[in-house]
């Protein structure tokens, strides 16, 4: 007998914050500051304004569907078998290698703190020992996953809620002028920095994809995905505003401008609490994404494009082997490092899910098909996911050719594993 627990929405709200918000906004103000200056403001506001076209998106979709697989459900419905598996396909990868990459991350910011962590041995020891707790953790069942989801979420919300309310009273307003500056033509500096920001927007797809994970998910994921990209969009413009407001021209550049800020403002105990708050970030959304990365797996293995035993489920009703695939993929990629030049050009591949399901919105309301649970409907007709796929492909004109290659190699490579494994269906069910 499976015996399953659920997430209630306040457990979705903090998965979905939870997935966004890892190590992303404590390094990147620094960045986009270099880029453009204080328009960097700008930057934020223009990612925030797509990123919720997007995800109003998924939320429209999510009223058709009750099971697991999110992008991939949808671009299937809409599409058919081949681009639903080449958008299952990215999305599984993808994640694995954003939650090794995590691991990675959690791994240096504790070297930091303990030194005998940066020695290679002991570096290996630590990812393996993360990866494996978390995988252990999942494989438990959806209850005790919630536990530590909901803990850590609230934890990391408090270094960066504390850095914007103290920081608001910190604040220079000579620190905004001149507000553009840039060594590039405006056009071109913003879209460099839009690209870069954007990252820390990502990962609200979390939702969608665990959806049998959730009480009335017809009705719970659309309004969690509003109330979350409503939360983390205001505090990262703040965050930003403060970053600009206290730390000036020095926030150009800086790769720990949280941790810097609060220190100039309340002496070393803040810089402390942002270190203490970083690992906690990381180790959050490493434990958000070990959540929701093997139910893609999962759900393609319920639909036969994946291999049945992918899909099997433990009596807790976890998907055990595709959670284990997950962690032997992971793994070794952690402890190699050549998973970084692709980590770092993961904005552009989210985009091989994001655009099919911008586009399945419009799909499914001409075949007009009926809403369960939730009557959803993304506002100003198709109006808004035209403009949503548009300015998306606008976003990735400014990524270099190399950037486009790497970012959707994964098309690519999907394409011999959908073949092969339909001649393997079919000769197993002769």
């Amino acid at each position: 007998m499976i015996v399953k627990a659920k997430f209630g929405m306040w457990s979705v709200i903090l998965l979905g914050i939870n997935s966004i918000i890892g190590s992303g906004i404590f390094l990147l103000p620094g960045q986009a500051e270099s880029l453009i200056g204080p328009a960097s403001i700008l930057v934020f506001v223009f990612d925030m304004l797509l990123i919720i076209s997007i995800a109003l998106c998924y939320a429209e979709d999510a009223t058709y569907f009750k099971d697991n697989g999110g992008p991939y459900l949808y671009a299937k419905a809409a599409f058919g078998d081949f681009v639903g598996y080449e958008v299952g396909f990215s999305v599984w990868a993808i994640s694995i290698i954003a939650w090794a990459t995590m691991s990675t991350a959690f791994t240096t910011a504790l070297g930091a703190i303990f030194p005998v962590l940066q020695q290679p041995l002991w570096k290996d020891v630590t990812i393996f020992a993360l990866l494996g707790t978390l995988t252990l953790i999942n494989i438990s069942g959806v209850t005790l996953t919630k536990l530590v989801n909901n803990v850590v979420t609230i934890a990391k919300l408090v270094p960066l809620v504390l850095f914007v309310v103290v920081g608001l009273f910190f604040i220079n307003g000579a620190h905004f002028t001149p507000f553009v500056v840039t060594t590039t033509n405006f056009n071109s500096a913003f879209g460099s920095a839009a690209i870069l920001i954007f990252y820390a927007f990502t990962g609200f797809e979390a939702i969608a994809i665990a959806a049998q994970e959730f009480r009335n998910p017809q009705r719970t994921i659309p309004l969690a995905i509003v109330v979350v990209l409503s939360v983390v969009a205001l505090l990262y413009i703040l965050i930003q505003v403060v970053s600009i407001g206290v730390l000036g021209g020095s926030l150009a550049g800086n790769t720990a401008p949280i941790q810097d800020g609060l220190e100039k403002m309340v002496g070393p105990v803040g810089k402390t609490i942002v270190a203490i708050g970083t690992i906690i970030s990381i180790l959050g959304i490493a434990t958000a994404q070990s959540f929701y990365l093997p139910r893609i797996g999962s759900s393609m293995a319920d639909n036969d494009v994946m291999p049945k035993i992918v899909g099997y489920r433990n009596r807790r009703g976890v998907p055990a082997v595709a959670m284990v695939i997950s962690f032997l993929i992971a793994f070794p990629l952690a402890i190699s490092g050549t998973f970084q030049t692709l980590a770092a050009i993961s904005v552009v591949s989210r985009f091989a899910q994001y655009i099919p399901t911008i586009l399945a919105v419009l799909v499914f309301r001409r075949r007009g098909l009926a809403a369960g649970g939730s009557h959803f409907r993304v506002p100003f007709g198709p109006v808004l996911p035209v403009v949503a796929v548009l300015v998306s492909l606008w976003l990735l004109s400014k990524a270099s050719g190399f950037q486009l290659v790497m970012g959707l190699g994964c098309l690519v490579v999907a394409v011999p594993f959908y073949f092969l494994n339909r001649h393997f269906n079919r000769a197993t069910d002769r």
